[in-house]
């Protein structure tokens, strides 16, 4: 049996109130695991997952890293409803990517191998990365909220 990639927990009322489904792995569709398609909060214990609006890993994604989210339909507004979700998944081992200050690779470069929630605090003083080079194969995703840069077992946000 396959090693637990992440876990996250929907419940059906806001406030982590009322039933709930706890998801170890890929869930296909929460109806058919006896829980409702309305979602209203959501505790991420580990792990990055990609959640959908409906069954069978189809419609709406939603991209959540670890962390609670007490009144979901504020915070993705558009709804409640999810149906389905997984975790991002990586193939290999090693996570590393290589961030670049100038465009084409060129320039002062620096490399991360693990959770960073500063940029500036390893010595990145641009308020930008031009080319960033991934060694890794798997889901790569990226938010815009420097100087914050998290690597969660390849899962990439800055």
């Amino acid at each position: 049996q396959n090693a637990c990639k992440g876990m996250i927990t929907f419940y059906e009322g806001k406030c982590f109130s009322g039933r709930k489904l706890e998801v170890c792995g890929t869930c296909s569709s929460f109806q058919q695991r006896g829980f409702p398609h309305r979602v209203n909060s959501i505790r991420v214990q580990s792990g990055a997952w990609v959640c959908f609006d409906h069954p069978e890993l189809h419609g709406q994604q939603f991209v959540l890293e670890h962390g609670e989210y007490p009144h979901w339909q504020r915070w993705n507004g558009r709804g409640d409803r999810m149906g389905s979700c997984r975790p991002v998944g990586m193939h290999g081992q090693h996570y590393r990517i290589e961030l670049f200050e100038g465009s084409c690779f060129g320039g002062r470069s620096m490399e991360l191998t693990e959770d960073c929630s500063c940029l500036r605090g390893r010595g990145w003083e641009q308020p930008h990365v031009n080319a960033v080079r991934v060694y890794a194969t798997g889901g790569w995703g990226s938010l815009q909220a420097w100087p914050r840069l998290w690597l969660h077992g390849g899962f990439w946000c800055f």
